[in-house]
């Protein structure tokens, strides 16, 4: 068929808000037990649970209703649940406490003690017990205290194994369960600025011997210690620049790098129980790395070292778990989302387990992102993925350039990828450009453009959002009149920065986009609680450059179409930060948009918000910029338009 003229904006998509959010699952933390598959998954109602797949079997909950898997340590989670011999602990979020379920019977309460978060535990089966990152949030005028304890497995009684730093995290023993590892880090350090890994002896009695510092410091990166099933202790160091794997011997106390090269074998710890590689046996590691966004799995053999790529029709892995025959690990491509896949070994078959949504639609529909680089301020170069507007049943008018809608990713440390996602195709399917920014501060670029952000967050990360878009309009892909920036929490701290310290943008969306760098340096929790010193500068001493960066002080600024979208129960950002905004812009006469979402937190989580936000988002582009909608959406209230 010969594709319609249609203005741009104006495409009819085969993918609505509800197939973004309402039709998706969240996939991760694949485990498995004896033959049993584990992994975790995200539902649209805003709840997680644990699922098995048993061989011969269909795929089952795990988890009854009434329960959500997630725990609140560092508030982001991860590591939330363990299975040993078909036993399953999980935390439950509602509580905190530990919950054990047998199998065949309902979860029973594990833990006693009030006040306290677990997570990224580990079985000690030869002491009875489960060591695990415990948050202790019994006292009202301190920080949470964060140690290392062993749990009882018959009266649940709990012992300090470790204390004294300010965070733990992948406490792992080695196959004779006589040694323990685990990592840890102290103010004003994020895990991905500096920390250490150390091991110490286990203890007839559980308590631990002396302990040796294996790697790190406070400018060195440890990522995901793990042991061989030959009980050889490996791990992920960024001390050349890039996190790499290297070995160390206990018996020589020797660190060995494996297979140098600039690519990142790790990512940033924001969550725990992260995992890049696994073992197969003590002579084989299987891994995944990434290099310019694009992530590949290999085999290491860890005697020659000789290092083998897999040929696999994917480009973002993650979550992955070996055994000695299969390696599992979730998956995504251009034209594939997110996927749990299992690979065999010895034949290299792949087959899909569960794939976070049903792919219902053409794929002659989706834009194929295209990894850019482009000149910044300072002459430095950034990156980002652009995908141009895609519909085969659609084109736009002769002479006409479509609209450009700029991302910025959460974090600020953090990175996008070129994986198949809805929540940009939603777009280029009715007509709009993309760019998905990898600004300064990005992982997968080594630690130096890592780095670019310290001391620099809303300056060079805004400049690279800026100067990308004036990429592509120089390079007459987009209509230079038609420029929207979009992002939520430090995204959408971006996009305000981009529109009060820059004239560019004709059109903003800010998802609970932070705007007072101050009072985020006031109250946060203890995970964060420094993390602004590396990208600002410790406060109070440098509250200028809180004052100077903070949108909020300079409201006048702003002459760009702008609509906030707030959840009412958001602890990082107070709703009237956004209420603030909204009031100077209708006052002065901009056009302005607020909607705001009771029960909702930093980071929407029920599907029927999301849709309306999505689509809220689209019909504010659609009068700012003046085309006609190719579906009912329900309207917005834009003041001053």
């Amino acid at each position: 068929m010969t594709p319609q003229i249609a203005p741009y904006g104006s495409w009819k998509s085969p993918i609505s808000a509800a197939d973004v959010y309402a039709k998706f699952v969240g996939l991760g933390e694949v485990q498995v037990d004896r033959e049993d598959l584990y992994w975790c998954e995200f539902r649209p109602e805003g709840r997680t649970v644990i699922v098995r797949r048993s061989p011969g079997q269909e795929v089952m909950d795990v988890t009854p209703p009434g329960y959500n898997v997630r725990t609140r340590v560092h508030e982001y989670g991860g590591g939330d649940y363990l299975v040993a011999s078909g036993v399953v602990y999980f935390s439950n979020f509602t509580d905190q406490r530990i919950y054990r379920q047998v199998p065949g019977s309902e979860p029973a309460a594990f833990t006693l003690l009030e006040g306290m978060r677990y997570a990224d535990a580990a079985l000690d089966a030869e002491h009875g017990r489960l060591i695990a990152v415990r948050e202790d949030h019994t006292s009202t005028d301190k920080q949470a205290v964060n140690t290392l304890v062993g749990i009882d497995l018959t009266s649940a009684d709990e012992q300090v194994l470790v204390s004294g730093n300010d965070f733990y995290s992948t406490p792992r023993l080695n196959p004779p369960g006589n040694q323990l590892c685990w990592l840890t880090w102290n103010h004003p350090n994020m895990p991905w600025d500096g920390s250490e890994l150390w091991v110490a002896e286990i203890r007839a009695d559980g308590s631990l011997g002396q302990k040796t510092l294996v790697a790190g410091g406070n400018a060195e990166s440890i990522f995901q210690p793990h042991w061989s099933p030959d009980g050889v202790l490996y791990f992920v160091s960024d001390r050349t620049g890039w996190w790499n794997l290297y070995r160390w011997k206990h018996n020589q106390n020797d660190v060995t790098a494996l297979h140098p090269m600039q690519a990142e074998f790790g990512q940033p710890q924001w969550v725990f129980a992260m995992t890049t590689y696994g073992f197969a046996s003590g002579g084989k590691l299987i891994c995944t790395y990434c290099q310019a966004g694009t992530s590949h799995l290999a085999s290491l053999d860890t005697q020659s070292l000789e290092f083998q790529e897999f040929r696999l029709p994917y480009n973002s892995i993650g979550d992955v778990y070996i055994t000695p025959t299969q390696a599992y690990f979730t998956a995504g491509s251009a034209t594939q989302p997110v996927t749990l896949v299992r690979l065999d070994l010895a034949s290299g078959k792949i087959e899909v387990v569960r794939s976070v949504r049903e792919i219902t639609i053409d794929p002659a529909h989706f834009s194929m992102g295209v990894p850019i680089e482009f000149p910044s301020d300072l002459g430095l170069t950034a990156f980002g993925f652009y995908y141009p507007p895609k519909n085969r049943d659609f084109t736009g008018p002769s002479g006409k350039l479509p609209p450009l809608l700029v991302m910025s990713h959460g974090g600020p440390t953090g990175a996008t990828s070129l994986m198949l996602r809805y929540g940009i195709q939603y777009w280029t399917t009715r007509g709009f450009a993309v760019l998905d920014v990898e600004y300064s501060g990005s992982t997968g670029y080594g630690r130096p453009y890592r780095e670019r952000l310290k001391g620099q967050w809303g300056i060079v990360d805004v400049a690279d959002c800026v100067n990308g878009a004036r990429y592509l309009v120089e390079k007459g892909l987009v209509d230079g009149n038609q420029l929207a920036i979009t992002g939520g929490s430090a995204g959408g701290y971006v996009t305000l920065c981009a529109i009060t310290f820059h004239k560019l943008f004709s059109a903003a969306a800010s998802y609970y986009g932070i705007s007072d760098l101050e009072a985020l340096a006031k109250d946060t929790h203890k995970f964060e609680l420094r993390y602004l010193d590396g990208l600002i500068g410790p406060y109070p001493e440098r509250r200028d450059l809180y004052v100077a960066r903070s949108p909020i002080n300079f409201i006048e600024r702003i002459t760009c179409p702008l609509i906030l979208l707030q959840g009412l129960d958001d602890p990082v950002v107070p709703p009237n930060q956004s209420q603030m905004i909204y009031e100077a812009e209708r006052t002065r006469g901009l056009p302005v948009a607020l909607l705001t979402f009771p029960g909702e937190q930093h980071g929407f989580v029920k599907a029927e918000n999301n849709i309306r936000a999505l689509e809220a988002e689209l019909y504010f582009y659609s009068r700012i910029f003046n085309f006609e909608l190719a579906e009912s959406v329900e309207p917005v209230k834009i003041d001053n338009l």
